[in-house]
């Protein structure tokens, strides 16, 4: 039982010390940026949302109204994030979890009549819904 016990331990340690790692690997990238023009594409994995034509519907977004862009520096301080880029079409912002320090970018493009958002994490497979949860709330907040 001792040994059942400890062993256990063993592998919560291991664990948490597995998702400190991968946190902080994800404080020393960046935010893709635009591609061709457009915000990038999401990958395969599920934490990833976006409002650019073609993506998945599984992880489609609506995009922003245009009147957004001048609120969203005040809009991603105010929920924690940190815009790391500011252009006259594209926005990048760094949103970092409180207890790993996981990065996620947030990343804005003024298009015709409407601003695109893309919100993913940098690492990891899944998000338990948080870059979705994001984006929402930063609509809401708009």
């Amino acid at each position: 039982m001792k040994a059942l016990i400890i062993g256990l331990l063993g592998l919560a340690v291991l664990g948490a010390a597995a998702f400190f790692v991968l946190g902080l690997v994800s404080q020393n990238g960046e935010a893709p940026g635009l591609v061709d023009g457009r915000l990038s594409p999401c990958p395969d994995s599920p934490n990833c949302v976006s409002s650019e034509e073609g993506t998945a519907p599984e992880k489609a977004v609506e995009p922003l109204a245009p009147e957004a862009w001048d609120k969203l520096p005040e809009v991603i301080a105010a929920q924690g994030g940190t815009v790391i880029e500011t252009r006259d079409d594209y926005i990048a912002a760094e949103f970092k979890s409180d207890v790993f320090g996981f990065v996620d970018d947030v990343e804005f493009r003024r298009g015709e009549g409407q601003v695109h958002i893309r919100s993913a994490s940098r690492v990891g497979h899944s998000d338990g819904g948080a870059n979705a949860k994001r984006v929402a709330s930063l609509r809401e907040a708009l």
